[in-house]
């Protein structure tokens, strides 16, 4: 098992050249002319009563100390002639790292949102101004419904308000079928259930890929190994599990590395299968 996980690990490092500062909550990978940022935004102590159906042998193979760091972070992607940030965090950190790697916000081309949670969107805006003056925001068609109209959240209203005519929906696929290209090498993939229209992104440059998550899970010590168990956080467990399930079959057999809001750093690595569930390799 030791020698799996150092071949994993450094083929991995040798196929997308993976640069980091653990110091600075910041790490990077090329993936092809993506320069791919993780940014952790806070740290703060996880409660395992968000598990939902996770019963005291789980959380005490798990989770032997009873309880885990819980993680939020956001993406920012270099592209060619475009910064694209993937979330926006609470608002807060994320602008001390993005000035680390030499961004501004008015320097952001895109908003891509997973979804429409405080915790994504609190960067959004400051006193009613838009924070990002020249880029366009992006999210999904059933999430901007559902939070805007059939069940309406006021933050959600506020945090996307300022952008105007630059809100721009679109419908994400489901993985396996055929994507679509939202921009440049950026597909969206559907992952409902967290929220209605909870969304990932599958990079594509060069011959490789990345998948951002979003919140395809919170509890990454737990969740790998057993993505049926969802939390109290996503509004249709059952799909949050299904959708969990197959971004993690799909990444395992196409060795893709997968990014996530709420794994501790670096945020992001390799899944691969173990038993019932899957293992993965940071």
């Amino acid at each position: 098992m030791k020698i799996k996980f150092l071949v994993s690990l450094l083929f991995f490092v040798l196929a997308v050249n993976v640069f980091s500062s653990q110091s600075d909550g910041i790490c990077s990978v090329n993936i092809g002319q993506f320069e791919i940022s993780m940014l952790v935004e806070r740290e703060n102590p996880g409660n395992p009563a968000i598990l939902a159906g996770a019963d005291d042998a789980i959380i005490k193979q798990y989770l032997p100390s009873g309880g885990y760091t819980q993680s939020t972070n956001t993406f920012l992607i270099k592209a060619p002639g475009m910064n694209i940030l993937v979330d926006t965090g609470f608002g807060q950190a994320v602008f001390d790292k993005m000035k680390i790697l030499g961004v501004s916000p008015d320097q952001i081309d895109a908003v891509l949102l997973t979804h429409l949670h405080p915790d994504h969107i609190g960067g959004l805006q400051k006193d009613g101004q838009a924070i990002f003056t020249k880029a366009k925001i992006y999210v999904s068609n059933r999430e901007l419904e559902y939070f805007t109209k059939t069940q309406v959240n006021r933050a959600a209203v506020a945090a996307l308000e300022p952008y105007g005519a630059r809100v721009i929906s679109f419908e994400p696929a489901q993985l396996g079928s055929v994507l679509n290209e939202l921009l440049p090498g950026i597909f969206p993939i559907a992952l409902y259930g967290h929220t209605p229209g909870h969304t990932g992104y599958l990079l594509q440059s060069g011959g490789a890929q990345f998948i951002i998550g979003g919140d395809f899970l919170h509890v990454a010590a737990v969740q790998f190994a057993h993505p049926e168990i969802s939390t109290t956080y996503d509004m249709d467990r059952t799909a949050a599990a299904q959708s969990r399930q197959t971004l993690l079959e799909y990444a395992a057999k196409n060795k893709i590395p997968v990014g996530g809001m709420h794994i501790v750093y670096p945020g992001f690595g390799m899944v691969e299968t173990a038993g019932d569930g899957f293992s993965f390799v940071p």
